[in-house]
């Protein structure tokens, strides 16, 4: 159906453009830019300690790359069955963030660690928001069925 295609689209896209802060613009605070933790210019003080940072903001971005190009292999040649689960894949895997990384983003936040203050808050709600659409998008699919 439609609905899974629109919603694998629009993430991509929007990951697509994260991708690219993080490759070329990873001093950004939009998107995934990484300077809005205080911790990436710190790290340029020490030369070893700033490649292994962008050593790990590019392999994130690698990552993601990867899910981009297996979620563009799906929408164009996927059946609708491959496309459910799919979202489905999407959904539980969105969802991890929640249980590692945002408790880890709070507490940076709490310290003052996080430029602006209160982003995770911003990143919660973005996490969040491709939950929902993934989950909106599965839920119209089975009515629409």
């Amino acid at each position: 159906m439609i609905i899974l295609s629109i919603s694998i689209v629009i993430f991509i896209v929007l990951e697509f453009a994260n991708i690219m802060i993080l490759y070329f613009k990873p001093d950004s605070r939009v998107g995934n830019g990484v300077a809005v933790f205080k911790a990436w210019e710190d790290s340029k003080q020490d030369e070893n300690l700033h490649l292994f940072v962008r050593y790990m903001t590019n392999w994130v971005a690698g990552t993601k790359l990867i899910f981009i190009f297996l979620l563009l292999v799906i929408l164009f040649i996927g059946s609708e069955t491959i496309k459910m689960v799919s979202v489905i894949a999407m959904i539980l895997s969105i969802s991890t963030y929640f249980w590692r990384l945002h408790p880890l983003i709070v507490k940076l936040d709490i310290k003052g660690e996080i430029i602006p203050k209160g982003y995770s808050k911003q990143l919660r709600t973005m996490i969040a928001g491709f939950l929902g659409l993934f989950i909106i998008a599965l839920v119209i699919y089975f009515i629409m069925r």
